[in-house]
């Protein structure tokens, strides 16, 4: 629900998000005062369209989201964070490896010399 034109509280910038479908897309501002005498309309602003960003003193201060919105939000970071275990866990048993202890032991034993040729090598080789 847009602020109405005639309301001198109304926030003036603009405020965006990603929605489910991963679009950006322009959250209509509503005045906490607004808010509280026409709630529900409101509500079915923010159920029809996503989400409304409730404001005071032209300030954003909270977001009134649609129940599919908040679900899409709430879940959308479970799946990331399970491939990124999983692509942790291969890495750290690949370092688990018998060459890669030697590797790492013979790196933590180093000079700075010898530490430095080495990365000279590596350097020339690409």
């Amino acid at each position: 629900m847009p602020p109405a034109a005639d309301d001198p509280t109304a926030a003036t910038a603009p405020l965006t998000y990603r929605n489910r479908q991963g679009e950006l897309v322009d959250v209509p501002t509503v005045t906490a005062s607004r808010f509280k005498n026409e709630f529900g309309a409101v509500l079915d602003a923010a159920a029809l369209g996503g989400a409304v960003a409730i404001t005071r003193h032209d300030a954003p201060k909270a977001v009134l989201l649609s129940f599919a919105e908040f679900e899409a939000l709430t879940r959308s970071h479970a799946p990331d964070l399970d491939r990124l275990e999983a692509q942790f866990d291969r890495m750290l048993t690949r370092m688990q490896t018998p060459g890669a202890r030697k590797g790492a032991a013979a790196a933590f034993d180093a000079s700075p010399t010898e530490l430095g040729r080495a990365a000279v090598k590596a350097a020339r080789r690409r």
